[in-house]
């Protein structure tokens, strides 16, 4: 990966991945400790993280079961709140609930049509005079016409004619029997619509009773829905609030029995989890100890502090780190006592106690020996080399004596070039570089001109140093600043003692540094 204006692309096994394809594969190959880690380190809530991480599979089991009855616990009491209303808002929906539920429960809602049903009612109630002698006309037409011949009258002549017409021609048997099923039809017709007016009859009272009907439905469509179908939808509502704000009582009564069993479960959880975390803290304040004492910490005191705290979705305790590097110093939290160096060792024995467990086979440090020096640089390169024996580390440093006892060696600087840009990349140049300043002197040391600056980037280089001249050149550089003898006599000693360590022997003594001392830009 590059800055942000500077195209990515990602690999792995040669295949090109996306970003995040890449970040999970990392979280699961390799973990990553940086010398800022130290800063997050004063934090409680890291450091109970870390102790939980540590106590392994049983206690994030149980953790996990504090989590789950602690959102079991909120969600209880968020619910006890909402039955809490006040009395006299509680009253108030009450009285409104209860007018609503028996003025609709009055009307007798039922059907969602009835509305419509009943406005076709009051057409026919309103009309049935019309109605009587449209019904009659109709069947004088139909069927009995005294002064004119009526349809059925008519189908009846036309039915002889085409049965004389059949006794000559058989191809109209098809029409005959069209006319003849004509003929009946038009006389059921007669009989029914003569049916039909014998039924009606004037009944201004049912009339009233319909008119008053629909006027109500329609009250009640103003008051609650547009519909019929929407009021009885909300009467359905209401009654369900009411019973339950009728019932809150004995519901408030459960929900407090309720979060009462739930608050003694998350108690019990968290107790439980304070004697696993006090099991873990006492492994790892022993194991800590054993990890900081060759890294020039042999007097180190380390506790696991843990005091009571208000149950929460991490339990109910409050986790510090207390430290005390020196004899006569008292336990402190990390804060109040550790040193930048101190840190940075505390940080890298930290690790080394998670290396068992850890399922990740590749570490990398970046700069985790900043601020130290001498012995103490010494010894961490020592511990670096230990985690080295069983799983791959990845150092960065710019300490001559931790990059000694590397089995592989690497450069790592900043280089400026001369490149044209891609069309997409030539829009951003140079990444925000300093033209009055970085730009002018690049191109004066490379002889560019002016107009040539343009095509300048800057890019990270990784050189292999694949031979003992140039990791001697390199340890010498970081030791010194300098290719001079005495700078270089000091690498080849490191680098002799440390292939004496790697095939088994102790280094005793260790060799005095050049006294010209500058500290380098180059990551090795």
């Amino acid at each position: 990966s590059g800055a942000s204006s500077v195209r990515s692309r990602c690999r792995v096994n040669g295949v090109l991945v996306n970003r995040q394809t890449l970040e999970e594969l990392r979280e699961k190959l390799v973990e990553i400790t940086a010398q800022g880690q130290t800063v997050q380190l004063l934090s409680p809530a890291v450091q109970r993280r870390l102790l939980d991480a540590f106590g392994g599979e049983t206690l994030q089991q149980q953790l996990e079961k504090v989590f789950q009855t602690y959102q079991q616990v909120q969600e209880t009491v968020q619910a006890l709140e909402k039955l809490r209303q006040s009395e006299q808002q509680k009253l108030q929906r009450l009285d409104l609930l209860q007018y609503q539920v028996q003025e609709l429960q009055k009307v007798q809602l039922q059907d969602p049509e009835e509305l419509e049903h009943l406005q076709q009612e009051q057409d026919r109630l309103a009309h049935v005079v019309e109605l009587q002698q449209l019904s009659y006309q109709a069947y004088q037409l139909l069927y009995q016409n005294e002064s004119d011949s009526s349809v059925a009258d008519l189908l009846g002549k036309a039915e002889g004619t085409l049965q004389d017409m059949v006794a000559y021609d058989l191809q109209l048997q098809p029409i005959l029997d069209l006319v003849s099923s004509a003929a009946l039809a038009v006389v059921e017709a007669g009989n029914q619509i003569n049916a039909y007016g014998d039924t009606l009859e004037s009944d201004p009272a049912h009339l009233e009773e319909v008119t008053q009907r629909i006027q109500l439905l329609k009250q009640i469509c103003r008051k609650y829905g547009a519909t019929l179908g929407e009021a009885i939808a909300y009467q359905t509502q209401i009654e369900t609030e009411l019973a339950e704000l009728v019932n809150s009582e004995q519901s408030l009564e459960h929900l407090t029995t309720q979060a009462q069993i739930l608050e003694q479960e998350l108690a019990q959880a968290c107790e439980r989890l304070t004697h696993l975390r006090r099991t873990a803290a006492q492994t790892l304040e022993s194991r800590l100890v054993t990890e900081l004492r060759p890294l020039a910490m042999e007097k180190v005191q380390f506790q696991v502090v843990i005091s009571p705290a208000t149950p929460n979705i991490h339990g109910a305790d409050l986790v510090q780190f207390h430290f005390s590097p020196n004899p006569g110093e008292p336990l402190q939290p990390l804060a109040a006592t550790a040193s930048g160096g101190e840190m940075s060792r505390f940080l890298l024995a930290l690790k080394a106690c998670f290396t068992e467990s850890s399922s990740q086979e590749t570490l990398i440090f970046d700069e985790i020996d900043v601020g130290v020096s001498g012995k103490v640089a010494q010894a961490i390169a020592d511990k670096l080399h230990a985690l080295g024996l069983n799983q791959q580390v990845l150092c960065i440093t710019h300490q001559p004596l931790v990059a000694a006892l590397a089995d592989h060696h690497f450069r790592v600087d900043k280089q400026v070039i001369n490149q044209p840009l891609e069309k997409s990349e030539h829009l951003e140049k140079v990444n925000k570089l300093d033209t009055s300043e970085q730009l002018d002197q690049s191109s004066a040391s490379e002889g560019l001109e002016p107009k040539a600056v343009e095509n300048l980037r800057t890019v990270v280089r990784v050189s292999v140093l694949d031979n003992q001249d140039k990791r001697q050149a390199e340890l010498a550089q970081l030791a010194g600043g300098t290719l001079d003898n005495d700078a270089l006599s000091f690498a080849a000693s490191l680098l002799s003692q440390a292939a004496t360590k790697r095939d088994g022997e102790v280094i005793s003594t260790l060799p005095s540094k050049p006294r010209k001392q500058k500290k380098s830009s180059t990551s090795g």
